[in-house]
């Protein structure tokens, strides 16, 4: 705790506030107060572009929640590797794995400033279990899995948590190339979770947030088919409903499926 009480007083002092920025702007949508006037101002610029879009934070949350809790619950996992975390809010991926199973373990892995600043939020775990945080870029895998380890048992199986991050990765072969190499070093009965923003020519006003974004904020975003974000899972055993909408990943109130939104995601188990 006193090392990453350090950095985030270091962190803090790298971070832009006259810049929009994609964490903040989410943090934003999500109702938080971790965010600036620019971020504001921005994110509803963005909203009006794309009315839906603030769902898509909204989304992306319910859909961890809801994955975490069925690898936690019905698979049993009990270690999970969350890189690209984001700004700590409401059921974080340790809150909802620790209220299933109290011994659960979490490393955190992000490489934002202004998520280092807040990571102290995320360091909170149940006496039986553990969480952890990590100053990294998804693109050190090597790194992450070294520093991981001290955490994680890599012998036994892993939840890889990749929500909204590889949409920063714009060559299409590096992202692929970076998850395949993470779940190669995780053993069989491990499991990815991945979601990402989609472009659909029935979703063009997507397509003109995220180009005024790109404009405008920081980092750029990359959009995806549905295809190329369902090819992250090849080789692995994808879960029922496979990968669609995160709203539509098995939805809890049991009342139709909902309309869509443009964060596609879902779940699959390594052999």
């Amino acid at each position: 705790m006193t090392e990453i009480s350090a950095a985030s007083i270091e962190a803090r002092g790298r971070i832009r506030t006259d810049q929009p920025h994609t964490a903040r702007i989410w943090n934003h949508w999500l109702g938080g107060r971790d965010n600036y006037e620019v971020d504001r101002a921005t994110g509803d610029r963005i909203r009006e572009l794309h009315p839906g879009i603030g769902d898509y934070a909204l989304a992306d949350r319910r859909f961890l929640g809801r994955a975490v809790r069925h690898l936690a619950g019905e698979c049993g996992t009990r270690q999970f590797l969350d890189i690209g975390t984001g700004l700590p809010t409401a059921d974080n991926t340790h809150e909802v794995a620790q209220r299933v199973a109290p011994e659960s373990a979490i490393v955190y892995v992000d490489n934002d400033p202004i998520v280092l600043a807040h990571a102290g939020a995320l360091l909170t775990s149940t006496p039986e279990g553990r969480t952890t945080y990590l100053d990294e870029d998804l693109r050190d895998v090597d790194t992450i899995l070294e520093q991981a380890s001290a955490t994680l048992d890599f012998t036994r199986p892993v939840a890889l948590m990749l929500l909204g991050v590889v949409i920063f990765v714009e060559d299409d072969e590096e992202a692929h190339g970076l998850v395949r190499r993470l779940m190669d070093a995780l053993p069989s009965g491990s499991h990815l979770v991945l979601s990402h923003t989609i472009t659909r020519p029935d979703m063009p006003d997507v397509d003109a947030a995220v180009a005024f974004w790109n404009e405008n904020g920081t980092p750029r975003l990359t959009q995806r088919t549905p295809e190329a974000v369902t090819r992250f899972f090849d080789g692995l055993e994808l879960l029922e409903p496979g990968v669609v909408s995160c709203n539509r990943w098995r939805p809890d109130d049991g009342t139709g499926l909902p309309a869509e939104v443009a964060m596609f995601g879902g779940v699959a188990r390594k052999p």
